[in-house]
């Protein structure tokens, strides 16, 4: 067949050639459909479409040279599109590609073999078939290729390979390292830049970090850093060091070349951004080792923290805060960021950043505890108003850190004082109804730092933060409601707020805790101590029992034992009830009521209007100068108006209008009575030279002030019920004051004793029994025996007979103490 010379301009036809038993043609076919395919996507698509793809696949191990040159150039070309990728997934050329690497191959063979394997290796599952069908080797052997589009397709390759952990460590054993740290002097920045990526991602092994030292990698790297010329390589280098500072030998290595100094000086005179947030991170990343963290400190690496805080990066900023946070760990390194990085930090707090809020004030954090003179320090850089606003920030972490610096500095007094008059109460209940658990944590240990202050703990009540702090109590987070329970316990310290604790529901919930094995502990128990010690009504109605140190007040009420769940009403809510059949509730009040007395402006207003209420009710009063009328107004209005401005007002009204303008607080009844008991005891009983005459004496003045001594069989006929009811009809209310009782059984007897005996100074406990039974315990030392002299005994307790011996002492524990409490 003579020779045919064919001439086309569709793609189709010489797709249909690819088919030809002849060698030229198919090599000059491929060549022309490479020449198609690198012309852009759409042209790939369409050989696609053609059917190119199948035919070129068997084409990529011909036994011709140049067919099989030709076809894999076009397959390394095509393999950029996503659409011939998936195509030839199924085909499953990847081994015939492997296979063309070997080194008896053509360069451009090689070349074009390597950018199809670096073009599929970007999905998991090629890498995998590469892998495993030992692409691995020859790659790394083409890294010392003459050509640098070789090289250059067999880094990308590589680097995309080592993102799998099982060709990480393959790279290693096939001694990769070298060859990957000769192509750093490369005069092609992208085959640079892609061997950095692969010695970042290697790196990130410590046997691989090893080796990088032995082969004096780190120089390469140092040298790179020191190259200005080399700057775009300068963010890469850092992170392949960033690595390499984590290994302790690695990091003491580079300190004893002198590398780590000079890595620090380079960053310091440094001007870009990425290199300095990188180098901070790098810092951040190796300090988390506390060996590391002595060796950064040895060579001043604080001092180089410091400055990157100066800097307009945020990013910096954050990342040299977020290093410094990780370096106070270090002693020496709090110091020297004590003295001279805290006014920085503090200054970072009023960024525009919340980032850069949030890692100052982390590292601020980190900084204070423990350390009163970096706490001092906080307050002269003036952040204590920053760190409270900071209470209301956006970020829960800085929240919550901001709470924890606060807390720090609140173990000295004085700073204490200047953190509370900034309204840091004011701010924790938002905190405290976070739904971070980590906030939520730093707020309550923050009120039960700053609860200890009695102005305090009311400016929290007065703003809302006693319920959100409750409900942390049921919180499922262990360090929550520890913290929680702190600040219920430090809050619980005065009579008003452990009052407003109970009505909350703070009780109860501590109580169902303490009833649960898995959450019970000492820290409750001393929470519900504190509160109940602090509102003696409710312990007295919940327990029972009130200890010596247990001092009765003013305002105390026994409304009986109350059972678990029922609502303990407070003595307001009780007085407000009908009058009913239920047992008198018997209150403490030897405290008359208070007169207020006006202050100065008060007394002027109130003599003017004694003054002008006797003009007014003169018959001519409507003839009263305009001057009179005029400073009657002026009192009731606090200030002048100009004459022409005054609305013509009755003066009757005017001053009607100022009385009753305030509602007085409710309070209960005084108690003369009572009053003139504590007066009296005090006059009689204080003088007597020992405390059990004084008891003695109590009791018996007790007895005779509530009925007198009673003899056991007549007790039935001590009508002291009818008593009671007559007092509860007299007064219309339930609520009774004990000065009114005159015919008392054993719980009013001992409430009266214990009342006394705490003002006058005896001490005495007040113990609830069963039936209506309630009964004083005190301590005494009995007498020592006869020619035992100075002997010490221990105090033994009795019971005060208050009924039938008035002033009789029954030994605690006796059969006579056993009857006496079960009669």
């Amino acid at each position: 067949f003579d020779p045919l010379k064919i001439e086309t301009k569709t793609a189709a036809t010489v797709v249909l050639m690819l088919d030809s038993p002849e060698e030229e043609i198919l090599a000059k076919a491929c060549e022309a459909l490479y020449k198609f395919a690198s012309k852009g996507d759409e042209n790939k698509v369409t050989l696609l479409g053609l059917g190119a793809v199948e035919r070129l696949g068997k084409l990529v191990s011909h036994e011709d040279p140049d067919v099989r040159r030709n076809a894999i150039m076009v397959f390394g070309t095509m393999a950029s599109n996503n659409d011939v990728k998936k195509l030839l997934r199924e085909l499953d050329v990847t081994n015939a590609l492997i296979s063309q690497l070997a080194s008896e191959e053509d360069v451009i063979i090689h070349e074009f073999a390597a950018m199809y394997l670096a073009h599929m290796a970007v999905e998991y599952t090629t890498k995998v078939q590469i892998f495993e069908q030992g692409g691995l080797e020859p790659l790394i052997r083409l890294l010392d290729s003459p050509d640098p589009d070789v090289k250059k397709n067999a880094i990308e390759c590589i680097y995309l390979l080592v993102q799998d952990f099982q060709s990480r460590a393959a790279v290693r054993e096939l001694n990769a390292i070298p060859p990957l740290l000769e192509l750093l002097q490369s005069e092609y920045p992208v085959i640079q830049l892609f061997a950095l990526k692969t010695l970042e991602v290697i790196s990130k092994d410590s046997e691989t970090r090893t080796i990088l030292g032995e082969n004096q990698g780190l120089d390469c790297l140092l040298k790179i850093l020191e190259t200005n010329e080399l700057s775009d390589l300068h963010v890469e280098a850092l992170a392949v060091l960033s690595n390499c500072l984590e290994d302790l030998n690695t990091l003491q290595l580079i300190q004893q070349t002198g590398g780590l100094k000079k890595l620090l000086s380079l960053v310091g005179v440094s001007t870009v951004p990425d290199i300095q947030k990188n180098a901070a991170k790098a810092i951040a990343k190796a300090a988390y080792d506390s060996e590391n963290r002595k060796i950064f400190s040895e060579e001043e690496v604080e001092k180089c923290l410091i400055n990157l805080l100066e800097t307009d990066n945020d990013g910096v900023k954050v990342a040299a805060s977020e290093a410094i946070s990780v370096m106070c760990e270090n002693l020496a390194s709090r110091r020297v960021f004590g003295l001279e990085g805290i006014p920085q930090l503090v200054k970072l707090l009023s960024s525009d950043s919340e980032e850069v809020k949030e890692a100052a004030v982390t590292a601020l954090a980190n900084l204070t505890p423990a350390n009163p003179s970096n706490a001092s320090a906080v307050a002269e850089a003036e952040g204590i108003e920053p760190l409270v606003n900071m209470l209301n920030a956006q970020r829960d972490g800085a929240i919550a850190n901001a709470a924890a610096v606060l807390t720090n500095l609140a173990t000295q007094e004085p700073l204490r004082g200047n953190i509370q008059s900034h309204g840091i109460m004011t701010a924790l209940p938002e905190p405290l109804r976070s739904t971070n658990s980590q906030v939520q944590s730093k707020a309550a240990l923050a009120v039960a730092a700053f609860g200890c202050d009695a102005d305090a703990r009311t400016e929290l009540r007065d703003a809302g933060g006693l319920a959100p702090l409750i409900e942390l109590l049921r919180s499922k987070n262990e360090e929550v409601r520890k913290n929680a329970c702190s600040a219920v316990m430090v809050c619980a310290s005065d009579e008003k707020t452990a009052a407003e604790l109970c009505k909350l529901g703070a009780l109860d919930i501590l109580e169902e805790m303490n009833e649960t094995n898995s959450r019970k502990n000492k820290l409750i128990e001393a929470a519900v101590e504190k509160l109940l010690d602090n509102n003696l009504p409710q312990k007295y109605s919940r327990m029972g029992y009130l200890s010596p140190s247990n001092i009765i007040t003013n305002g105390f009420y026994d409304c009986g034992q109350i059972k678990h769940g029922v609502k303990f009403l407070s003595l307001e809510e009780l007085s407000m009830q009908e009058l009913t059949d239920r047992q008198a509730i018997i209150f403490v009040n030897a405290k008359p009521q208070e007169k207020k007395f006006p202050n100065r402006v008060q007394m002027f207003k109130y003599n003017v209007k004694r003054v002008f209420r006797v003009f007014l009710s003169h018959p001519n009063c409507s003839n009263l100068p305009l001057s009179i009328l005029y400073i009657v107004s002026y009192v009731r209005k606090g200030k002048g108006k100009k004459e022409e401005e005054k609305p013509k007002i009755t003066p009757q009204i005017i001053i009607q209008n100022e009385i009753n303008t305030e509602v007085s607080q409710w309070l209960p009844p005084a108690d003369f009575i009572l009053l003139d008991y504590i007066t009296g005891a005090s006059r009689t009983i204080l003088p007597l030279p020992t405390t059990r005459e004084q008891i003695v004496a109590l009791a018996q003045f007790v007895a005779d002030k509530m009925g007198g001594p009673i003899e056991k069989d007549k007790l039935h006929d001590f009508s002291w019920e009818i008593h009671i009811s007559e007092i509860e009809f007299e007064l219309k209310s339930n609520v009774v004051p004990i000065g009114k009782v005159r015919k008392g059984t054993f719980y009013h007897r001992a409430l009266l004793f214990k009342v006394i005996a705490d003002r006058i100074g005896i001490g005495c406990s007040l113990v609830r029994g069963d039936y209506n039974k309630a009964w004083n315990e005190v301590e005494l030392v009995d007498i020592f025996p006869k020619g035992r002299t100075g002997l010490l005994l221990p105090p033994r307790k009795y019971i005060v007979d208050l009924m039938f011996k008035p002033g009789y002492l029954i030994k605690q524990g006796s059969a006579e103490a056993n009857q006496y409490q079960h009669i």
